[in-house]
Protein backbone atom coordinates (compact mmCIF):
# COMPACT_ATOMS: atom_id res chain seq x y z
CA UNK A 1 0.00 0.00 0.00
CA UNK A 2 1.33 3.78 -1.25
CA UNK A 3 2.13 5.59 2.01
CA UNK A 4 -0.13 8.74 2.20
CA UNK A 5 2.38 11.97 1.86
CA UNK A 6 2.04 14.81 3.48
CA UNK A 7 2.44 18.27 2.61
CA UNK A 8 4.90 20.30 4.04
CA UNK A 9 4.29 22.30 7.22
CA UNK A 10 4.93 25.81 4.85
CA UNK A 11 2.33 24.39 1.89
CA UNK A 12 -0.39 24.01 4.37
CA UNK A 13 0.27 27.42 5.90
CA UNK A 14 0.16 28.54 2.09
CA UNK A 15 -3.11 27.02 0.85
CA UNK A 16 -4.96 28.15 4.07
CA UNK A 17 -3.94 31.99 3.50
CA UNK A 18 -5.19 31.29 -0.30
CA UNK A 19 -8.80 29.93 1.01
CA UNK A 20 -8.86 33.30 3.37
CA UNK A 21 -8.07 36.08 0.75
CA UNK A 22 -10.04 34.10 -1.36
CA UNK A 23 -13.10 34.01 0.78
CA UNK A 24 -11.73 38.21 1.28
CA UNK A 25 -12.47 38.65 -2.05
CA UNK A 26 -15.61 37.24 -2.79
CA UNK A 27 -16.73 38.86 0.77
CA UNK A 28 -15.90 41.87 -0.75
CA UNK A 29 -16.94 41.71 -4.42
CA UNK A 30 -20.54 40.54 -3.12
CA UNK A 31 -20.58 43.35 -0.87
CA UNK A 32 -19.93 45.88 -3.49
CA UNK A 33 -22.18 44.17 -6.18
CA UNK A 34 -25.22 44.57 -3.56
CA UNK A 35 -24.22 48.13 -2.67
CA UNK A 36 -24.25 48.78 -6.68
CA UNK A 37 -27.54 46.74 -6.48
CA UNK A 38 -29.13 49.22 -3.88
CA UNK A 39 -27.82 52.06 -6.13
CA UNK A 40 -29.83 50.46 -9.41
CA UNK A 41 -32.84 49.87 -7.39
CA UNK A 42 -33.36 53.42 -6.02
CA UNK A 43 -31.93 55.23 -9.06
CA UNK A 44 -34.85 52.72 -10.43
CA UNK A 45 -37.24 54.14 -7.98
CA UNK A 46 -36.34 58.05 -8.57
CA UNK A 47 -36.67 57.54 -12.05
CA UNK A 48 -40.00 56.27 -11.60
CA UNK A 49 -40.54 59.22 -8.77
CA UNK A 50 -39.65 61.64 -11.31
CA UNK A 51 -41.81 61.05 -14.60
CA UNK A 52 -44.80 61.04 -12.19
CA UNK A 53 -43.72 64.38 -10.34
CA UNK A 54 -43.31 65.39 -14.10
CA UNK A 55 -46.58 63.73 -14.76
CA UNK A 56 -48.00 66.03 -11.74
CA UNK A 57 -46.46 69.11 -13.25
CA UNK A 58 -48.15 68.90 -16.44
CA UNK A 59 -51.64 68.55 -14.71
CA UNK A 60 -50.38 71.73 -12.43
CA UNK A 61 -49.49 72.99 -15.95
CA UNK A 62 -53.08 72.87 -16.75
CA UNK A 63 -54.75 73.89 -13.77
CA UNK A 64 -52.17 77.08 -13.80
CA UNK A 65 -53.49 77.78 -17.38
CA UNK A 66 -57.22 77.70 -16.65
CA UNK A 67 -56.58 80.04 -13.88
CA UNK A 68 -54.96 82.44 -15.57
CA UNK A 69 -57.63 82.49 -18.34
CA UNK A 70 -59.73 83.27 -15.59
CA UNK A 71 -58.09 86.47 -14.30
CA UNK A 72 -57.39 87.87 -18.41
CA UNK A 73 -61.11 87.27 -18.72
CA UNK A 74 -62.00 88.73 -15.84
CA UNK A 75 -61.40 92.17 -17.21
CA UNK A 76 -60.50 92.81 -21.11
CA UNK A 77 -58.94 95.81 -19.79
CA UNK A 78 -56.66 95.39 -16.87
CA UNK A 79 -55.14 92.97 -14.99
CA UNK A 80 -54.89 93.57 -11.24
CA UNK A 81 -54.29 91.98 -7.81
CA UNK A 82 -57.85 90.98 -6.85
CA UNK A 83 -58.52 87.37 -6.12
CA UNK A 84 -54.63 87.39 -3.78
CA UNK A 85 -53.45 85.44 -6.86
CA UNK A 86 -49.58 87.21 -7.09
CA UNK A 87 -47.33 85.30 -5.47
CA UNK A 88 -49.44 83.28 -3.36
CA UNK A 89 -48.40 79.55 -2.72
CA UNK A 90 -50.62 76.77 -3.39
CA UNK A 91 -50.45 73.32 -2.41
CA UNK A 92 -52.54 70.79 -4.16
CA UNK A 93 -52.45 67.06 -2.66
CA UNK A 94 -51.21 64.08 -4.71
CA UNK A 95 -50.81 60.43 -3.50
CA UNK A 96 -47.27 59.94 -1.53
CA UNK A 97 -46.10 63.28 -1.77
CA UNK A 98 -46.65 67.42 -1.57
CA UNK A 99 -46.85 69.85 -4.43
CA UNK A 100 -46.94 73.62 -4.20
CA UNK A 101 -47.47 76.12 -6.62
CA UNK A 102 -47.08 79.74 -7.27
CA UNK A 103 -48.25 82.57 -10.23
CA UNK A 104 -46.75 85.65 -10.92
CA UNK A 105 -46.60 88.19 -13.22
CA UNK A 106 -43.69 87.44 -15.61
CA UNK A 107 -43.52 90.66 -17.09
CA UNK A 108 -42.58 92.77 -13.47
CA UNK A 109 -38.78 92.55 -14.44
CA UNK A 110 -36.32 93.53 -16.74
CA UNK A 111 -36.46 91.69 -19.98
CA UNK A 112 -33.02 90.89 -20.83
CA UNK A 113 -33.70 90.70 -24.45
CA UNK A 114 -35.24 94.50 -24.65
CA UNK A 115 -31.60 95.93 -25.20
CA UNK A 116 -31.71 95.26 -28.83
CA UNK A 117 -34.57 95.80 -31.21
CA UNK A 118 -35.41 93.32 -34.20
CA UNK A 119 -36.15 89.61 -34.08
CA UNK A 120 -34.71 86.66 -34.46
CA UNK A 121 -35.41 86.45 -38.27
CA UNK A 122 -33.96 90.09 -38.69
CA UNK A 123 -31.04 91.67 -37.85
CA UNK A 124 -30.75 93.09 -33.87
CA UNK A 125 -29.33 96.38 -33.02
CA UNK A 126 -28.43 97.79 -29.94
CA UNK A 127 -31.63 99.74 -28.32
CA UNK A 128 -29.86 103.07 -26.20
CA UNK A 129 -32.99 103.38 -23.67
CA UNK A 130 -33.10 99.91 -22.45
CA UNK A 131 -29.24 99.78 -22.13
CA UNK A 132 -29.72 102.76 -19.97
CA UNK A 133 -32.94 101.12 -17.83
CA UNK A 134 -30.62 98.08 -17.20
CA UNK A 135 -27.85 100.44 -16.01
CA UNK A 136 -30.30 102.30 -14.09
CA UNK A 137 -32.05 99.04 -12.60
CA UNK A 138 -28.25 97.72 -11.32
CA UNK A 139 -27.39 100.98 -9.81
CA UNK A 140 -30.92 101.14 -7.67
CA UNK A 141 -29.78 97.96 -6.24
CA UNK A 142 -26.59 98.83 -5.28
CA UNK A 143 -24.11 97.81 -8.55
CA UNK A 144 -21.31 101.20 -8.48
CA UNK A 145 -21.87 102.80 -11.84
CA UNK A 146 -18.95 102.08 -13.59
CA UNK A 147 -19.65 98.12 -13.18
CA UNK A 148 -23.23 98.78 -14.20
CA UNK A 149 -22.83 100.41 -17.44
CA UNK A 150 -20.31 98.50 -19.47
CA UNK A 151 -22.15 95.27 -18.02
CA UNK A 152 -25.23 96.55 -19.60
CA UNK A 153 -23.53 97.51 -22.66
CA UNK A 154 -21.61 93.70 -22.94
CA UNK A 155 -24.94 92.69 -22.68
CA UNK A 156 -26.56 94.74 -25.78
CA UNK A 157 -23.03 93.36 -27.36
CA UNK A 158 -23.65 89.75 -27.07
CA UNK A 159 -27.14 89.60 -28.22
CA UNK A 160 -26.84 92.41 -31.64
CA UNK A 161 -25.88 91.35 -34.20
CA UNK A 162 -22.96 92.94 -35.58
CA UNK A 163 -19.47 92.46 -34.35
CA UNK A 164 -18.22 95.48 -33.35
CA UNK A 165 -18.50 96.55 -29.90
CA UNK A 166 -20.36 99.70 -28.53
CA UNK A 167 -18.14 102.35 -26.69
CA UNK A 168 -17.49 100.79 -23.53
CA UNK A 169 -19.21 97.30 -24.25
CA UNK A 170 -17.50 93.90 -25.31
CA UNK A 171 -17.84 91.73 -28.68
CA UNK A 172 -15.91 88.57 -29.32
CA UNK A 173 -12.32 90.28 -28.64
CA UNK A 174 -13.12 90.62 -25.19
CA UNK A 175 -14.14 87.32 -24.12
CA UNK A 176 -11.38 85.49 -26.69
CA UNK A 177 -8.85 87.00 -24.03
CA UNK A 178 -10.28 84.84 -21.49
CA UNK A 179 -8.96 81.64 -20.04
CA UNK A 180 -10.91 79.37 -21.06
CA UNK A 181 -12.53 81.30 -25.02
CA UNK A 182 -15.66 82.23 -26.27
CA UNK A 183 -17.94 83.82 -28.57
CA UNK A 184 -20.81 86.02 -28.42
CA UNK A 185 -24.06 84.50 -29.43
CA UNK A 186 -25.84 86.70 -31.46
CA UNK A 187 -28.85 85.80 -30.41
CA UNK A 188 -31.57 86.25 -27.91
CA UNK A 189 -30.57 84.83 -24.48
CA UNK A 190 -33.17 82.11 -23.39
CA UNK A 191 -33.09 82.27 -19.81
CA UNK A 192 -31.57 84.70 -17.94
CA UNK A 193 -28.82 83.24 -15.83
CA UNK A 194 -27.15 83.39 -19.49
CA UNK A 195 -26.18 86.47 -18.63
CA UNK A 196 -23.39 85.41 -16.27
CA UNK A 197 -21.33 85.13 -19.07
CA UNK A 198 -20.99 89.23 -19.78
CA UNK A 199 -17.61 90.73 -19.60
CA UNK A 200 -17.38 92.26 -16.08
CA UNK A 201 -20.24 90.30 -14.77
CA UNK A 202 -19.31 88.97 -10.91
CA UNK A 203 -20.84 86.31 -8.70
CA UNK A 204 -21.70 88.99 -6.35
CA UNK A 205 -23.64 91.49 -8.89
CA UNK A 206 -24.85 88.62 -10.42
CA UNK A 207 -26.81 87.26 -7.15
CA UNK A 208 -27.79 90.91 -6.78
CA UNK A 209 -29.73 91.79 -9.52
CA UNK A 210 -31.00 87.75 -10.84
CA UNK A 211 -34.56 88.47 -9.18
CA UNK A 212 -35.20 91.72 -11.08
CA UNK A 213 -34.04 89.81 -14.78
CA UNK A 214 -35.91 87.64 -16.89
CA UNK A 215 -35.46 86.61 -20.30
CA UNK A 216 -39.12 87.04 -22.57
CA UNK A 217 -39.04 85.14 -26.41
CA UNK A 218 -39.43 89.19 -27.48
CA UNK A 219 -37.69 92.23 -27.98
CA UNK A 220 -40.51 94.44 -26.27
CA UNK A 221 -39.38 96.93 -23.61
CA UNK A 222 -39.98 95.19 -20.31
CA UNK A 223 -43.46 95.21 -19.98
CA UNK A 224 -44.02 96.53 -16.22
CA UNK A 225 -47.86 96.11 -15.67
CA UNK A 226 -48.48 99.30 -12.27
CA UNK A 227 -51.72 97.29 -11.55
CA UNK A 228 -49.56 94.26 -10.20
CA UNK A 229 -46.70 95.69 -8.97
CA UNK A 230 -45.94 95.23 -5.46
CA UNK A 231 -44.38 97.90 -3.14
CA UNK A 232 -40.69 96.20 -2.87
CA UNK A 233 -41.01 96.02 -6.73
CA UNK A 234 -40.23 99.93 -6.62
CA UNK A 235 -36.75 99.78 -8.63
CA UNK A 236 -38.58 98.95 -11.40
CA UNK A 237 -40.33 101.87 -11.56
CA UNK A 238 -37.31 103.65 -11.33
CA UNK A 239 -35.51 102.30 -13.64
CA UNK A 240 -38.01 103.56 -16.12
CA UNK A 241 -36.43 106.86 -15.92
CA UNK A 242 -32.88 106.82 -14.73
CA UNK A 243 -31.54 109.63 -12.69
CA UNK A 244 -34.92 111.47 -12.08
CA UNK A 245 -37.40 109.36 -10.56
CA UNK A 246 -36.52 107.88 -7.09
CA UNK A 247 -37.38 104.36 -5.47
CA UNK A 248 -38.91 106.66 -2.86
CA UNK A 249 -41.35 107.93 -5.73
CA UNK A 250 -41.87 104.87 -7.64
CA UNK A 251 -42.77 102.66 -4.05
CA UNK A 252 -45.44 105.49 -3.34
CA UNK A 253 -46.92 105.43 -6.50
CA UNK A 254 -47.46 101.60 -6.28
CA UNK A 255 -48.26 102.39 -2.53
CA UNK A 256 -50.87 105.29 -4.22
CA UNK A 257 -52.67 102.72 -6.66
CA UNK A 258 -56.61 103.00 -6.05
CA UNK A 259 -58.88 99.95 -5.07
CA UNK A 260 -59.22 97.74 -8.34
CA UNK A 261 -55.83 99.19 -10.13
CA UNK A 262 -55.34 102.16 -11.98
CA UNK A 263 -57.50 102.40 -14.88
CA UNK A 264 -54.81 103.85 -17.16
CA UNK A 265 -51.02 104.55 -17.43
CA UNK A 266 -51.53 108.02 -17.63
CA UNK A 267 -53.20 108.21 -13.86
CA UNK A 268 -50.14 106.11 -12.98
CA UNK A 269 -47.29 108.27 -14.41
CA UNK A 270 -49.61 111.66 -12.66
CA UNK A 271 -47.72 111.80 -9.39
CA UNK A 272 -44.09 112.35 -10.76
CA UNK A 273 -45.83 114.58 -13.74
CA UNK A 274 -46.59 116.87 -10.71
CA UNK A 275 -43.16 117.21 -9.90
CA UNK A 276 -41.86 118.04 -13.37
CA UNK A 277 -40.80 114.02 -14.12
CA UNK A 278 -42.53 112.92 -17.29
CA UNK A 279 -42.09 109.57 -18.79
CA UNK A 280 -41.19 109.73 -22.82
CA UNK A 281 -43.80 108.32 -25.41
CA UNK A 282 -41.86 105.17 -25.29
CA UNK A 283 -41.76 104.54 -21.60
CA UNK A 284 -45.50 105.64 -21.16
CA UNK A 285 -46.17 103.11 -24.09
CA UNK A 286 -43.79 100.48 -22.24
CA UNK A 287 -45.72 100.60 -18.75
CA UNK A 288 -49.11 98.59 -18.81
CA UNK A 289 -51.79 97.97 -16.95
CA UNK A 290 -53.03 94.69 -18.44
CA UNK A 291 -50.62 91.59 -17.76
CA UNK A 292 -49.50 89.33 -21.32
CA UNK A 293 -46.68 87.17 -19.15
CA UNK A 294 -47.58 84.71 -16.77
CA UNK A 295 -44.79 83.36 -14.52
CA UNK A 296 -45.49 79.20 -12.95
CA UNK A 297 -42.99 78.34 -10.47
CA UNK A 298 -44.28 74.31 -8.84
CA UNK A 299 -42.45 72.32 -6.57
CA UNK A 300 -43.02 68.57 -5.94
CA UNK A 301 -41.57 65.94 -3.54
CA UNK A 302 -42.57 62.30 -4.21
CA UNK A 303 -40.98 59.03 -2.68
CA UNK A 304 -37.58 60.94 -1.69
CA UNK A 305 -37.90 62.96 -5.26
CA UNK A 306 -37.56 66.45 -5.63
CA UNK A 307 -38.49 67.87 -8.62
CA UNK A 308 -38.84 72.03 -9.34
CA UNK A 309 -40.06 73.92 -12.77
CA UNK A 310 -40.50 76.81 -13.89
CA UNK A 311 -42.77 77.98 -16.97
CA UNK A 312 -43.74 81.13 -18.62
CA UNK A 313 -47.27 81.56 -20.71
CA UNK A 314 -48.32 83.79 -23.29
CA UNK A 315 -51.59 85.00 -21.54
CA UNK A 316 -52.24 87.31 -24.88
CA UNK A 317 -54.28 85.33 -26.85
CA UNK A 318 -57.31 83.11 -25.56
CA UNK A 319 -56.39 80.32 -24.71
CA UNK A 320 -53.28 81.19 -22.89
CA UNK A 321 -50.34 78.60 -23.96
CA UNK A 322 -47.38 77.80 -22.63
CA UNK A 323 -43.76 79.33 -24.23
CA UNK A 324 -41.11 77.69 -22.11
CA UNK A 325 -40.60 75.59 -19.48
CA UNK A 326 -37.54 74.38 -17.29
CA UNK A 327 -36.55 72.03 -14.74
CA UNK A 328 -34.32 72.60 -12.00
CA UNK A 329 -33.06 75.54 -9.36
CA UNK A 330 -34.17 79.06 -11.92
CA UNK A 331 -31.02 80.75 -10.50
Amino acid sequence: MTPRLKPPQSETGAALLTVLMLVAVIGVIAAASLERMKIATRQSINMVAIDQARGYGLAAESIALSRIADLVGRDSGKTTLDGDWQGREIPFPIDGGTANAKLLDGGNCFNINSVVTGDTGTRLSARPVAIEQFAALMIVLGVQPNDARPIALALADWIDSDSAPLPGGAEDGSYARAKTPYRTANSLMADASEIRVLSGMTPQIYATIRPWVCALPVTDLSPINVNTLLPAQAPLVAMLIPGKLSVQTAKRMIDERPRGGYGSVVNFWSLPAQSGITPSPEVLEQTRVKTRWFALDLSIELAGAELRETALVDGLIAPARLVRRAYGDPS
